[in-house]
């Protein structure tokens, strides 16, 4: 499992609050989740039971050019039935990934872009309740075109839009992707937008 760089959490001050793992049992291993029901034990002592889904971690770029427009894209999402706006993203292959390198091979694969400025945004946990799934963000700049090198399965629109177009529709809840929302917003208060 994959550290998380959170230097203002101190486990030892929760640990009134942490939860003992029991018992672990694997109810699916599939291509990119596995789904355990594990059996754990509550601070007062009672046992409960989890069900959780780890994922091997994702990557995002917010591709942000010089006059302030961010390539996004419109890709229809299986699991809700709709099409949606986001920033280029994907899983990682592996778990010794790096996690730049992953952000890097997101962004050619899906726009064609590279970049010379590439800036850490930090990282999120997008459904903690039951997943440990975490999403590390980046902002691209000093932007360069290529040619896009999409996966077979991969279909997607790509458009430019102004950051400050993006934060609007980020508000009054046009763009709904979480990953989206949070990277959209950390770049634009980074900018100082």
């Amino acid at each position: 499992m994959r550290e998380y760089d959170d230097k203002s959490y101190n486990k030892d001050e929760y640990s009134r609050l942490c939860e003992r793992q029991a018992a672990s049992e694997d109810i699916f291993r599939g291509r990119i989740l596995h789904l355990k029901d594990d059996t754990v034990i509550l601070p007062n002592g009672k046992s409960a039971s989890r069900e959780l889904i780890r994922h091997i971690g994702a990557v995002c770029v917010i591709p942000v050019t010089e006059d302030g427009m961010v390539y996004v894209e419109r890709q229809y999402r299986y699991p809700i039935d709709r099409v949606i706006t986001e920033i280029p993203a994907g899983k990682l292959d592996s778990e010794d990934e790096d996690i730049l390198e992953a952000a890097k091979r997101e962004l050619r694969e899906e726009t064609g872009l590279s970049a010379d400025e590439w800036t850490c945004l930090g990282l999120f946990f997008p459904a903690a309740a039951y997943c440990d799934e975490t999403i590390t963000m980046y902002m691209a700049r000093g932007l360069h075109e290529g040619a896009q090198e999409l996966d077979p399965d991969e279909f997607l629109d790509v458009k430019k839009v102004p950051l400050s177009t993006l934060v609007e529709e980020v508000m009054n809840g046009s763009i709904t992707d979480a990953k989206t929302q949070c990277a959209v917003l950390k770049a634009a208060r980074l900018l100082k937008l």
